[in-house]
């Protein structure tokens, strides 16, 4: 859901309540800007929404007009007052000022806290970008299933996720393929720019108008060698999703056109196989009958690796790629990385794979249990977390099998740990830490009843109720959002399960 004024509108805990502007309520918020400056525009990029108390209006009352008039002005996406703070009521003055200049003027309920209208804005910004991610995820894994079919199926996907036309030139610009066909009208247009952009180098991009439409237009390359070039336009408006899209069509285009025929071989690349383990290949698909051919037969077991693919040949029957593995580490909002590898190897060669680890990987591995195709995604975060715990517990081969089960399971690693440290850190860090700890701890088991939670603290339910009060102010979520009941119930376990 996109951060607009309505959106916040009606949110039932924030208490928000517009007195004018009902038809600015698809306005988007940026952010929230709190300011009690009789003049906050010099420190607003518009789009804002402005919360004020009119602190400094109690004791004389600016030109409330000229105020609203200049908010305005300044584009934003709406004004907040904090009634019964410095006023009783919102100002009659505001309100028609609002009314005039077409301001959403909203009014903020004393029990509300400004921050926590900041804090709606910013989730719903993140869920806002959290759903792009995966609406590109989701069209990458179609793009990458349409290449199984050839170049003419990765352009018309293309085409189809965008909601504009793509062409595909040869190196001349000839049009070899075009979606929908009366694109390839475009290309004669086109055609000038490519000696520009090829002496740019295989990885330049250029951006050029076409018929009155912007186009990007792509080279397709193989080392220093272009294949061709990729061109996309119609498009009202080419967002970070969009080219995120259009690169990986890139790579899987420059793959299509470096192969003579449309014949895979006998060889199976990495990046077919790194799709493989994300799931966005399907071995059973009909168009995918070469592919079933180089793979081992299920059921397959998956390895993690902290060392990249070494030099030579590797035993027959192990297919391996080169990726990002997580080093256990993590900081706020980012998970640290490290180079690795993922093999795959036929079920019936895992008596084998000590030795072949040893020789040609050394330190810790990870295995996943043994899986058919389908379920090649979950074997891989089998395979990743045993590699943690191997890290972890200084061990070489470890089989996810020997590891814990469920979700506490997978939280219960040294990332899961600090993650649980820092959301308790707020209660732990005080005086009566582990009194409070442990008070909502029983809170949660009893799923909130208060006489059977103090029973099993042995303390009186008044004496509980005084130490949750505590932790609900201590705690940045709230204890109501049954999503934050369950984050701090798994924090609270893994802390106890690492002791």
């Amino acid at each position: 859901m996109p951060p607009t004024l309505g959106a916040l509108i009606r949110t039932p805990r924030l208490r928000l309540r517009l007195l004018t502007g009902q038809e600015r309520l698809h306005r988007r918020v940026e952010w929230v800007a709190v300011s009690e400056l009789t003049d906050p525009t010099p420190y607003l990029a518009g789009g804002e929404l402005v919360l004020t108390t009119g602190v400094r209006w109690a004791e004389e009352l600016p030109d409330l007009r000229a105020y609203v008039r200049r908010l305005a002005e300044r584009d934003i996406a709406g004004l907040g007052f904090g009634a019964h703070v410095i006023f009783d009521r919102t100002p009659a003055e505001l309100c028609e000022a609002a009314e005039e200049f077409g301001v959403a003027l909203v009014e903020v309920a004393r029990e509300t806290p400004f921050i926590a209208v900041g804090k709606e804005v910013s989730r719903l910004l993140a869920e806002e970008e959290y759903e792009g991610l995966t609406r590109a995820f989701t069209a990458q894994r179609e793009l990458t299933r349409a290449a199984l079919s050839g170049a003419e199926a990765v352009v018309h996907r293309l085409a189809r996720e965008l909601g504009g036309w793509v062409l595909l030139l040869d190196p001349d610009g000839s049009v070899r393929r075009a979606s929908p066909l009366s694109a390839a009208e475009h290309a004669r247009r086109l055609v000038a720019e490519l000696p520009r952009l090829r002496g740019s180098g295989p990885r330049a991009g250029a951006s050029v108008v076409s018929g009155g439409t912007r186009v990007a237009l792509q080279p397709l390359s193989a080392g220093r060698r272009v294949l061709g070039f990729l061109a996309v336009g119609g498009l009202e408006d080419f967002g970070s999703e969009d080219r995120t899209l259009v690169n990986a069509a890139v790579s899987l285009l420059s793959l299509e056109m470096e192969r003579p025929t449309n014949e895979r071989g006998a060889e199976l690349g990495p990046g077919v196989l790194a799709a493989l383990f994300d799931g966005a290949l399907d071995p059973g698909h009909p168009g995918a009958t070469s592919l079933r051919r180089v793979l081992p037969a299920e059921p397959v077991v998956v390895a993690a690796a902290r060392a990249p693919i070494p030099q030579g040949p590797l035993p027959e029957g192990l297919l391996a790629t080169d990726t990002a593995l997580p080093t256990g580490g993590s900081s706020i909002g980012n998970v640290e990385v490290m180079a690795g590898s993922l093999l795959l190897a036929p079920a019936d060669m895992v008596d084998r794979l000590p030795e072949v680890f040893d020789e040609f990987f050394g330190g810790a591995v990870g295995l996943s249990e043994p899986v058919d195709y389908p379920d090649l995604p979950a074997a891989r975060s089998q395979a990743e977390r045993a590699l943690a715990a191997a890290v972890d517990q200084g061990r070489g081969l470890l089989c996810s099998e020997e590891l814990p089960g469920g979700l506490l399971g997978l939280a219960d690693t040294p990332a899961g740990l600090r993650l649980a440290e820092d959301l308790l850190a707020p209660i732990g860090r005080r005086r009566n830490g582990t009194e409070l700890l442990a008070s909502l701890r029983a809170y949660l088991a009893a799923s909130g009843r208060w006489d059977a939670a103090a029973e099993r603290l042995g303390v009186h339910r008044h004496t509980l109720r005084y130490r949750m009060k505590r932790v609900r102010e201590l705690l940045p979520g709230d204890l109501d959002d049954p999503d934050h009941r369950v984050e701090l119930w798994i924090a609270l376990r893994v802390r106890e399960r690492r002791g």
